[in-house]
């Protein structure tokens, strides 16, 4: 690589730890010399970041509940002072793990709508905060997996949230075009994060892969970080509305 984000600022929503496909995606955006925004939810996970981003070049690291309008605002208000924004990643979803353990047909009313909000609107919201700042245009990438066209045992509500995300993509590409703002998401294959441990027999689905996907193995958080590299880059200026499989290609197999 060479310096492929060198002159620009990207915020990345969504390190949780050191497994998070966010925190792999912000070392390979700190590889190619952007200047970083990251953000946090709570003073304990705020601790756990400053320490895994020692080393990246970091403007600042900032609270954000994407559930709550007043801290969007807030950063919107703090992402001001520090200039341009180029590039934003999304990386945030969230389902409570009663509703991705029993049948989808039996999620609450509550369960729903909070994966939906934290999942999908959240996009939506992070967009309206963050456009106005992309003054030269920019860049908006989400994750995504393919549980939200096929059913994946145990994703269960989560594919539905997934769902809602790929639509709200499409029509914020629509929305954003005119601003030079391009909007896409990754579709990545399962891999080994904190959250995934959560659906239930989440092993299985990591033993398909490298008997099935054209490529036979699973998925590198790497691959997936080099791709939001690409989109964020002037590699990916033409590509917009795009879903970007980085699965070693199980989501062109059938039965």
């Amino acid at each position: 690589m060479s310096k492929l984000l060198e002159g620009k600022t990207a915020l990345i929503l969504g390190i949780a730890n050191k497994w998070s496909l966010a925190y792999s995606i912000a070392q390979a955006f700190s590889r190619e010399s952007a200047r970083l925004v990251l953000t946090y939810l709570g003073e304990r996970q705020k601790e756990s970041i400053e320490e895994l981003s020692k080393g990246f070049d970091v403007a600042a690291i900032l609270p954000c509940d994407v559930t709550r309008d007043e801290e969007l605002a807030a950063l919107t208000w703090s992402l001001r002072e520090l200039g341009r924004l180029d590039a934003v990643v999304h990386c945030l979803a969230f389902a409570n793990r009663e509703d991705l353990s029993r049948p989808f047909v039996e999620t609450g009313r509550e369960g729903f709508s909070l994966a939906l909000n934290v999942s999908s609107y959240s996009l939506v919201a992070v967009a309206r905060a963050t456009a106005g700042l992309m003054t030269e245009g920019g860049s908006l990438s989400t994750l995504t997996y393919l549980g939200s066209t096929r059913i994946v045992s145990g994703y269960n509500v989560m594919g539905v949230a997934k769902a809602a995300l790929e639509a709200s993509m499409r029509y914020l590409a629509e929305d954003l075009g005119p601003r030079k703002i391009r909007v896409n998401a990754i579709s990545a294959g399962p891999v080994k994060t904190a959250s995934a441990r959560a659906i239930k027999d989440f092993s299985s689905v990591l033993e398909v892969a490298p008997q099935r996907a054209p490529l036979r193995r699973n998925t590198d958080p790497a691959e997936v970080a080099d791709a939001a590299v690409f989109l964020a880059s002037d590699l990916g200026r033409g590509i917009t509305g795009n879903i970007l499989f980085v699965d070693s290609g199980m989501h062109i197999m059938g039965f």
